[in-house]
């Protein structure tokens, strides 16, 4: 399980990082209903990581991506993939980026959590974390690292466990940080908000680059 744990934690640490949730989950404890709308991000974006983890994981082992065999080589082409695939996101993060002086184009629906409902706010945190492109090729990695690792039920769940709580905590962290310091946070989130907004292509471009690249490694030893 430790071996496992150790698979999973860069991947997590890049969900966590990444800057659009966190930007996402900022916004909404600054919109007028900051309580339902938040709480409502928080649990969908948990909620995104466990069931897309979880339906992985699931797949990892009745496919039979053991450590063993023949299954052995075909976990260890999926992480190949999976890597290739990361490293292309890489890529096109880091050209989309805006140029020097130029202003970030925010989303569209960012502007839009300012009237989200708790419901709404939860099913956009749990396509973002479940069904993006960049959050979902961690996930798909995460899950076939732990299908693919022929732990006990038991073990499986602590690990997934461990995982959605590293990758959720940034989004957790601005909830209670909020909670406990209302009107100190909002200067700092505001803040830290505008940070993130105009890095984001390049932050997540260089982790995913780092990530991609140590997927390929993993794929490559283990074929």
């Amino acid at each position: 399980m430790h071996q496992v744990i150790g698979d999973i934690l860069p991947l997590a640490l890049t969900v966590a990082i990444s800057p659009i949730p966190i930007v996402a989950v900022i916004l909404s404890l600054l919109a007028p209903q900051a309580g339902g709308t938040s709480l409502g991000f928080l649990l969908g974006w948990l909620a995104g990581i466990v069931v897309v983890g979880a339906v992985v994981v699931a797949i990892a082992s009745a496919i039979g991506l053991s450590t063993h065999g023949s299954g052995s080589t075909a976990g260890a082409i999926v992480k190949l993939v999976l890597g290739a695939g990361v490293v292309l996101l890489a890529v096109r993060q880091w050209r989309s980026r805006p140029r020097h002086g130029v202003e970030p184009k925010a989303p569209k629906w960012m502007a839009a959590i300012d009237t989200m409902t708790l419901p709404k706010a939860a099913g956009l945190a749990f396509l973002l974390s479940g069904v993006n492109p960049k959050n979902l090729a961690m996930i798909l990695a995460a899950g076939v690292s732990i299908g693919s690792a022929g732990l006990p039920l038991g073990q499986v769940v602590v690990v997934l466990a461990i995982f959605t709580a590293i990758a959720g905590c940034t989004v957790a962290l601005p909830v209670i940080a909020y909670a406990v310091a209302r009107e100190k946070a909002r200067g700092i989130l505001d803040e830290l908000r505008t940070w993130l907004v105009a890095h984001n292509a390049a932050v997540m471009a260089a982790v995913l680059g780092l990530i991609g690249v140590a997927l390929i490694g993993k794929g490559i030893a283990g074929i």
